[in-house]
């Protein structure tokens, strides 16, 4: 077994390997050995980054979230003004972090892990989240694009609404009918993010 540095190439590499134990057997049947034996390296090593496996799912997802998060943003060059980026970074974050492979696993298998950050506390995700959705409402407070108010409970609101969509979404939708499928849903989480944000 190999030592592990606390780079982020060395993280990323524990982070991939629990990603597949738990794309592959769910998160209640990973244990820290699988993870370190996937990975390359000692249980200990693991040890002394993560205390236990709760810790490890948790840094995961919030690679994994914020990742997606990144990748909807538009650029600026993309949009005519902040608010267009925000709603379509938005819509389309939803949309990614509902079609995400560990997503769909956790939702299938360990959907209590997700009780706590819904019903109970913000996690290092959410805080993220709003930390970039912060910056960017006062990109748009700034042109002029979107509604001024206070920037952080703006983005409070916003993210309950983005969650909400993004966590339950499928118990509203009957893809059957083109007017209560997801991508319908999807147009009036668009109308809603606009509404709310235009000044």
């Amino acid at each position: 077994m190999t030592s592990i540095r606390h780079n982020r190439s060395d993280a990323d590499t524990v982070l991939d390997a629990v990603r597949d134990c738990v794309l592959a057997v769910g998160v209640r049947r990973t244990t820290l050995a699988d993870v370190a034996r996937r990975a390359g390296v000692s249980r200990m090593t693991l040890y002394r980054r993560w205390p236990d496996l709760g810790t490890l799912v948790g840094d995961l997802m919030t690679r994994e979230w914020l990742a997606v998060a990144t990748r909807a943003m538009p650029d600026a060059s993309e949009g005519p003004h902040t608010r267009a980026r925000i709603v379509t970074g938005l819509v389309a974050g939803v949309t990614e972090f509902r079609d995400h492979p560990l997503f769909h696993k956790i939702l299938d298998i360990d959907p209590e892990l997700l009780l706590p950050y819904v019903l109970d506390r913000r996690g290092a995700t959410q805080e993220a989240l709003l930390t970039l959705l912060t910056d960017a409402l006062r990109e748009g407070h700034a042109d002029g694009s979107v509604r001024v108010t206070h920037p952080e409970r703006q983005a409070r609101a916003v993210l309950l609404l983005v969650q909400s969509f993004a966590l339950s979404l499928r118990t509203m939708t009957d893809e059957d009918d083109a007017e209560l499928d997801a991508t319908a849903f999807l147009g009036e989480l668009r109308t809603l993010l606009e509404r709310t944000l235009t000044p």
